[in-house]
C-alpha cells in the first residue's frame, strides 16, 4: 500500500469502485475528485498493483487555527487492514500545527477515533441530503 499527500497523478477513474456506501445520493467519481481538489489536506492510500485509490481522508481549513476532517472512507474489500488508521494518523500529523481539529462521526465510531487520540465532544450539524452527490447543477435548478 502506499500513501500519497498529494493528488498528482490521480484521475477520477482511479475513485470508482464503491467509496460512500449505502449513501441514498452519492458523490461521482469527478465530484469525489473535485471535492479532494478543493480540502486543505488529502491522504490517499493506492493499491500499486491495480492503480486505484483504496482509500482517503481529507481535511478543510482556515489554516490558521482550526480544521475539519469531514470524510475518511476505505473500500470495503480493503477494510480492516489498518489503512483508515494509517490514513488518519498521516493526515492528524499534518494538522499538528493547529489549534483545533474537528470530525464528527456517529458514536458507534468514536471509540475507532479515541484510539487514534481524539476526544469525544458533542457537536451540532445540519444534513441536506438531497445535495448529498454534490451535483452543483442540479442543487441551483432546484433553488432557482
Amino acid at each position: 500500500m502506499k500513501y500519497v499527500q498529494t493528488l498528482e497523478g490521480i484521475s477520477p477513474d482511479m475513485l470508482k469502485g464503491g467509496f460512500f456506501v449505502n449513501w441514498p445520493n452519492p458523490p461521482t467519481p469527478e465530484t469525489h475528485f473535485e471535492l479532494l481538489q478543493n480540502s486543505y489536506r488529502v491522504v490517499l492510500a493506492l493499491d500499486e498493483e491495480s492503480k486505484k485509490v483504496v482509500g482517503f481522508i481529507n481535511a478543510i481549513s482556515d489554516g490558521v487555527l482550526s480544521a475539519y476532517i469531514p470524510l475518511l472512507e476505505v473500500l470495503p474489500k480493503y477494510q480492516n487492514q489498518g489503512i483508515g488508521s494509517k490514513l488518519v494518523k498521516i493526515m492528524l500529523d499534518q494538522l499538528k500545527h493547529l489549534y483545533m481539529i474537528d470530525l464528527l462521526c456517529d458514536e458507534n465510531l468514536q471509540s475507532y477515533y479515541e484510539k487514534l487520540g481524539m476526544n469525544k465532544a458533542q457537536g451540532m450539524m445540519i444534513r441536506n441530503y438531497k445535495n448529498q452527490s454534490g451535483n452543483l447543477s442540479s442543487i441551483k435548478e432546484k433553488t432557482n
